[in-house]
């Protein structure tokens, strides 16, 4: 079982970042691999980034890519999501999820959830 909250998410201008945070509780972090998922009201979950249970292999939606960065660090149970250069149609709200086993990028790949932490990006 691993429980996950997202924290980092608020109000920023058109260009400008914002640093999404993960933590997740349990003892065996590192044996998951980790994805970034939005969602805005109306419309469905759209996949943003994973990242395995390394670090080392990484994949990013191309609507983000070039601008957002997946990352991780094992050691503190945390994984992280770096955005730059955000655009108003970045607005959600973001959601971490944890899948036992190799990256994934559908939703119904991963088994943990959490609550979501929202990004609003004004014009």
């Amino acid at each position: 079982q691993v429980q996950l909250v997202e924290s980092g998410g608020g109000l920023v201008q058109s260009g400008g970042s914002l640093r999404l945070s993960c933590v997740a509780s349990g003892r065996t972090f590192s044996r998951y691999a980790m994805g970034w998922f939005r969602q805005v009201p109306g419309r469905e979950r759209e996949f943003v980034a994973a990242i395995d249970w390394s670090g080392a292999i990484t994949y990013s939606a191309d609507s983000v890519k070039g601008r957002f960065t997946i990352s991780r660090d094992n050691a503190k149970n945390r994984m992280f999501l770096q955005m730059n250069s955000l655009k108003p149609e970045d607005t959600a709200v973001y959601c971490c999820a944890a899948r036992y086993g190799g990256i994934g990028i559908g939703s119904p790949d991963y088994a943990y959830w959490g609550q979501g932490t929202q990004v609003t990006v004004s014009s």
